[in-house]
């Protein structure tokens, strides 16, 4: 109910705060008076802008096991999977949230959390992880996967992609509708100036939206890294698990898990990055921030 309640409020502060903008600036009297529903355009953008983000969050755990190869277990495997599974539960107990799938995948170190529901999310571990680190490590690294659960993290992720969405589809047609219609003075409809503006906005749009959402991601791994230490009851068992990550080639990840890895591969520039530098991370641990 709390997450449903979120999602309204955030569409209608979105409308709202559009709605108000282009009030302000004039710009909705100028669409309308040439023949541009602002307001079929902000409901048009929050479908398309949430609609992809919603789904996906949706079927992220059956994604997520699909793309990965990931298999569910239940302890009944045998006594490290028996360990996996109770470690998993007796975290997820401590944070306060419903019991996660557990599973593994064949892989280099790597781990992940995903799924839209608290109470029903999934915690998978690759075998690279599990064969490179000790026990401690390993709870650490599961810690910090129940924290992204505990925090909601993959809702509220899903939520600020859907506003970055919301305004690149809004703004890349305002901008190009103006110069149809202002710039290339065009009044037979839509011409094609409209449609290469568009599209040329969208582009540039969605790289600055992604800057946006990957510095939000990179908070997000703080305050896991955080939530695990306050599982544990001590820092030290992550701030070894993140050492030894810095010192291990990371796992690749499909990109709809990507950002829910314990550590992902640096993107080609720091801004686009959804994991802070592990550098970083440990100091953050040891300053207790």
């Amino acid at each position: 109910m709390k997450r449903i309640f979120l999602f309204l409020i955030t569409n209608l502060a979105i409308m709202l705060v559009l709605s108000i903008t282009l009030s302000v600036l004039g710009v909705d009297r100028f669409m309308t008076q040439n023949g541009l529903n602002v307001g079929m355009l902000l409901v048009f953008s929050l479908v398309v802008g949430f609609g992809g983000s919603i789904i996906s969050l949706l079927i992220s755990k059956p994604v997520a096991k699909w793309s990965t190869g990931a298999q569910v277990i239940d302890g009944s495997e045998g006594a490290e999977q028996r360990w996996l599974v109770d470690t998993v539960h007796r975290l997820a107990e401590r944070a306060g949230i419903g019991m996660p799938e557990v599973a593994f995948y064949e892989g280099e170190p790597n781990a992940f959390a995903t799924g839209a529901f608290k109470n029903s999310a999934l915690v998978a571990v690759s075998t690279g992880l599990l064969q490179s680190m000790t026990r401690e490590e390993i709870e650490a690294v599961l810690g910090h996967e129940v924290s992204h659960i505990a925090n909601g993290d993959m809702v509220t992720l899903t939520l600020i992609q859907g506003v970055v969405n919301t305004f690149v589809v809004f703004l890349a047609r305002v901008v190009g509708y103006f110069v149809d219609r202002v710039v290339l003075k065009n009044d037979r409809g839509t011409g094609i100036g409209y449609y290469v503006t568009v599209i040329a906005c969208e582009i540039m749009f969605s790289i600055l939206a992604s800057i946006i959402v990957a510095w939000f991601s990179r908070q997000r791994e703080f305050r896991a890294d955080a939530g695990s230490a306050q599982l544990l009851g001590n820092g030290r068992p992550m701030i070894n698990a993140l050492s030894r990550l810095g010192g291990l080639q990371p796992g690749g990840l499909p990109q709809s898990v990507a950002a829910s890895g314990i550590n992902n591969t640096p993107g080609f520039m720091a801004l686009f990055s959804t994991h802070p530098p592990i550098e970083e991370r440990i100091a953050a641990l040891q300053s207790g921030k």
